[in-house]
């Protein structure tokens, strides 16, 4: 055989590097279902959420509580009414940005711990740009500056990982980690010596036309609950997160990079640009969920808005196996736990919460490479 008739019975991932790296910018074929794919993450998904019903049931005995009546009370405070349900939303509207954020480091194999700094500082520029602009801007022309802005700090903190990982090959993790606190140490400085309104800890209010509405103004049973419009836009960046991944030759660089980077650098990407250009989106996607507060919501910038947002979105990413749509039903699912532990606070300790987080966490990490086994397995028997 021919070194050309050999080169074209090559699999595709094979010729890729035969040929110089060209074929490797190809996207794959979708896996077999043994191998993984939607089949095994919706099992995976099902499995753990049984392991976590089952434990908020013996969690929820061990109070003396029925566990029926407690579940119950968590869906009505929820998806049982408009306030419960614009809260959710709302709450979920943050996940999604920092769930995102986290999930594209992953499939670069990167991990982006910092998305609680970026959150943060993405809200700060936007709350920035939304005091300087002139007080009669009209939306239109407001809102995508402090969008721009909250895209922008986000990247800038995001990107100074990705130069240091880039350039000096220092690990992400613990440059991510530092950053939060200096990053967060920095904005409690701007806000309380320059920035604050007298005996608060936030700044002024933003323009009006800088503002994001809110559901109510367009569906009024959603009075009361801070659920606003910037959830079309965590829609919107899960979307086109989603095609940038798996459409573009840039997301398949990315993806390259975190699955095999020597074997993408053979193949003519270069790895260091791959990670600063992962990690300053990254950044950029965190900034912008620091919109739903800043713009959507309390119309200021105010210390610790963030709450504990960027570190549940790396559980957010996890539970959502790297993939938009996964994000996204992950966000609500954390979400509804949260917004569930007020309504169910009168029975059970709202704590409880957040034991069933980290069990979920727990049984999605140990669950899916139990149903991929059983699920080759089952393959292997039908051969």
């Amino acid at each position: 055989m021919s070194e050309r008739q050999a080169e074209r019975a090559a699999p595709r991932a094979e010729r890729g590097r035969l040929t110089g790296g060209q074929e490797l910018l190809e996207p794959a074929p979708p896996p077999a279902v043994g191998d993984g794919g939607w089949h095994t993450a919706a099992a995976s998904a099902a499995l753990a959420l049984l392991v976590t019903l089952v434990a908020g049931d013996l969690l929820i005995l061990a109070f003396g509580q029925a566990p029926g009546e407690v579940w119950r009370m968590l869906l009505t405070g929820t998806w049982g009414n408009f306030y419960g349900a614009g809260q959710v939303l709302y709450k979920a509207t943050t996940l999604v940005f920092t769930g995102l954020a986290v999930s594209l480091g992953l499939r670069a194999g990167l991990f982006n711990i910092g998305a609680e700094g970026q959150l943060a500082a993405g809200g700060f520029a936007a709350a920035v740009v939304g005091l300087l602009l002139p007080p009669g801007l009209p939306a239109i022309l407001a809102v995508p500056l402090c969008l721009l802005a909250a895209a922008a700090g986000g990247g800038a903190v995001g990107a100074v990982p990705g130069v240091l990982k880039a350039r000096f090959g220092a690990h992400e993790v613990i440059v991510t980690i530092m950053l939060n606190f200096i990053v967060l140490a920095l904005l409690n400085w701007v806000v309380a010596a320059k920035l604050h309104v007298p005996e608060t800890l936030h700044t002024p209010d933003v323009i009006a036309g800088a503002g994001v509405p809110r559901l109510a103004d367009v569906a009024s049973a959603f009075h009361g609950s801070a659920a606003n419009l910037t959830i079309l836009l965590a829609l919107a960046a899960a979307a086109l997160v989603g095609w940038h991944l798996f459409r573009t030759r840039r997301g398949y660089e990315l993806r390259a990079v975190g699955l095999q980077p020597d074997a993408a650098e053979y193949g003519g990407v270069s790895v260091p640009a791959v990670w600063l250009r992962a990690l300053a989106l990254s950044g950029a996607i965190a900034g912008l969920g620091g919109v739903n507060y800043v713009l959507g919501y309390k119309q200021y910038y105010e210390d610790g808005f963030a709450g504990g947002a960027g570190f549940l979105g790396i559980a957010v990413a996890l539970v959502g196996r790297n993939h938009p749509l996964g994000v996204v039903l992950a966000s609500l699912f954390f979400a509804t736990l949260s917004q569930g532990g007020l309504a169910i606070h009168a029975l059970v300790p709202k704590q409880m919460v957040e034991v069933l987080q980290g069990i979920v966490i727990l049984a999605v990490a140990a669950s899916v490479p139990e149903v991929r086994r059983l699920a080759l397995r089952a393959g292997g028997a039908r051969a």
